[in-house]
């Protein structure tokens, strides 16, 4: 069963801090670009960043741009999302999925997702 995990998710206040990872299961990373996404309640779910296969090229919404950061490692078959100056509208649900090589912002084009992490900004 091919499958995406996601940790580091958590309860965080207003300008803090949190790094998300996400891990493979029975498939090799570096032949898929990753997303991040991210659902809240009521709302649609809302691509915020893409890193390309050989993690040479890198998207951002504007919503978290300068303020997120994607990342990945190969070697460790791991894909992160360092979280910086977070806010309470970050408050969702975030997943990490993959597809082929290149990114894209439409959910519907990645294959393989994982099952989610809580991440809650609130004082």
């Amino acid at each position: 069963q091919l499958q995406l995990v996601e940790s580091g998710g958590g309860l965080v206040q207003p300008g803090g801090s949190l790094r998300l990872s996400c891990a493979a299961s029975e498939f090799t990373l570096g032949f898929y670009a990753i997303g991040w996404f991210r659902q809240a309640p009521g709302k649609e779910r809302e691509c915020l960043s893409c890193i390309s296969s050989s993690g040479g090229i890198t998207n951002y919404a504007d919503s978290v741009r300068g303020r997120f950061t994607i990342s990945r490692d190969n070697a460790k078959n791991q894909v992160y999302l360092q979280m910086n100056s977070l806010k309470p509208e970050d408050t969702a649900v975030y997943s990490c999925a993959a597809r082929y090589y290149s990114c894209s912002p439409y959910g519907s084009d990645y294959e393989y997702w994982g099952q989610g992490t809580q991440v809650t900004v609130s004082s």
